[in-house]
């Protein structure tokens, strides 16, 4: 039996019919659950569509970074250059929390190929190798405002070669530099994976153009 992170749940259309489609959506480093909460009625997701938002807490850990401080992380960031030297074991670790995430949806009949994964920055790092490295196809990828740090670590998944990816940053994004998100970009594009990449006018955040967007992402890919 799974000890499953706590998490915020949010219901879009919970009573007009069975929910049968997932988002499982990763927070930053030191943020929480409740951070992309809001956003869900901004989205403005098909009222024919009924969605189960998760948005589970990270667990508590030292970050080197930030003088070995205790805070929400998925993973110790042991150096802030643009490599971003991390703890490859715990992101390993944190992408198995949400292998059981997506394993109890499935249990409550959501096909595989009926969730998304997302993250923004430090859960989009974690994002990235839940979903290229899944054994069944998933809906989507979503990676906001963060960067690719296991690709030499992912066992890229055959199931998920088509999966549609989205790929959003911030060109003032002073905490991840936006050219961390055109190196996924064109990574991944080289790899032969299908990539739509935004960026907007904004820091280390999401705005309002973002939000819509994505919406109208989640509607083509959970249809």
């Amino acid at each position: 039996m799974s000890n499953y992170l706590d998490a915020v749940i949010v219901e879009h259309n919970p009573t007009n019919k069975v929910i049968d489609r997932a988002v499982i959506w990763l927070h930053g480093l030191g943020a929480s659950g409740h951070d992309f909460e809001p956003v869900v009625p901004q989205l403005g997701l098909a009222d024919d569509m009924a969605v189960r938002f998760i948005f589970p807490h990270a667990p508590n850990r030292p970050v080197t970074v930030n003088g070995g401080m205790v805070m929400p992380a998925w993973y110790d960031i042991l150096e802030m250059s643009l490599e971003r030297k991390v703890d490859i074991a715990q992101i390993e670790e944190s992408s198995q929390q949400i292998h059981d995430l997506i394993a109890r949806e499935v249990e409550r009949g959501v096909k595989p190929e009926h969730i998304v994964i997302a993250g923004f920055s430090q859960g989009g790092a974690v994002a990235y190798h839940v979903a290229l490295g899944y054994p069944q196809r998933l809906a989507g990828l979503m990676a906001l405002s963060t960067y690719l740090a296991t690709n030499d670590h992912i066992s890229y998944s055959a199931a998920n070669k088509d999966m549609p990816i989205l790929i959003e940053h911030g060109t003032h994004d002073p905490v991840v530099p936006v050219v961390l998100g055109e190196q996924a970009q064109n990574l991944l594009s080289a790899k032969g994976y299908s990539v739509v990449y935004h960026t907007y006018p904004m820091a280390h955040q999401v705005c309002m153009p973002q939000i819509q967007n994505i919406g109208q992402w989640m509607n083509k890919v959970l249809a």
